[in-house]
């Protein structure tokens, strides 16, 4: 992902903004690293530039 579209992103939780924790980076892509949320502690992660935004199931039983 771009550094340049971070502000496009919010958390899907709690629709606050994310802050970006890279872990490997070529110039100004992000290839692997979390989209954390401070507000609701979750966490996204970035894996091949693609962040996965998708919360985390919850289970009805």
């Amino acid at each position: 992902m771009k550094r340049a579209s971070m502000e496009i992103y919010c958390c899907p939780v709690c629709k606050s903004d994310l802050e970006l924790r890279p872990e490997k980076e070529e110039g100004d892509e992000v290839i692997q690293g979390i989209l954390f949320c401070q507000k609701c502690s979750h966490g996204y992660k970035i894996e091949d530039s693609i962040p996965n935004l998708l919360p985390k199931q919850q289970s009805v039983l």
